[in-house]
């Protein structure tokens, strides 16, 4: 029975330490433009992803930058740290997600999106208006933790 107890905490401890399964998108992933990290994780049946870090996270005055480009007023004092940037994807295949959507704070615009796994482990995101010809892509990089928050 010892033997069997030791065993299973070996393999418990060995299965902590590999990576999570190459198909799953949940984690800290830092932008394509450096300036922030988005946590996704899962949200009931779909994924979805807030900001929790940003490389300047406040104005020259020392006050925390908000969402003041939103089209809806009410939203626009938001603090960008904190804020759902994606939502609604849905898994379409292994290691791709469709029919989610995408917020750039800095257009204050909400787009289409849909996001997939590359062989070499960084995260496509294209966002787009209508159909995905119409678009931009990103090439998001996975990193290890929040790099202390906002």
């Amino acid at each position: 029975m010892r033997l069997a107890s030791l065993c299973l905490a070996a393999l418990t401890s060995v299965a902590a330490a590999l990576p999570a399964h190459a198909s799953d998108v949940s984690g800290f992933w830092l932008t394509e433009s450096r300036n922030a990290i988005v946590q996704i994780s899962p949200c009931g049946a779909s994924v979805c992803g807030s900001v929790v870090w940003l490389a300047e996270p406040t104005f020259a005055d020392g006050t925390p930058k908000f969402d003041g480009n939103n089209p809806d007023p009410a939203l626009q004092t938001r603090p960008i740290c904190g804020l759902p940037m994606i939502g609604d994807f849905t898994r379409a295949a292994d290691g791709e997600w469709t029919d989610g959507f995408i917020y750039d704070p800095e257009g204050g615009d909400l787009y289409k999106s849909k996001m997939r796994l590359t062989q070499e482990g960084n995260l496509y995101v294209r966002g787009y208006v209508g159909i995905p010809l119409l678009g931009k892509s990103q090439i998001w990089t996975r990193e290890a933790g929040n790099r202390g928050g906002c």
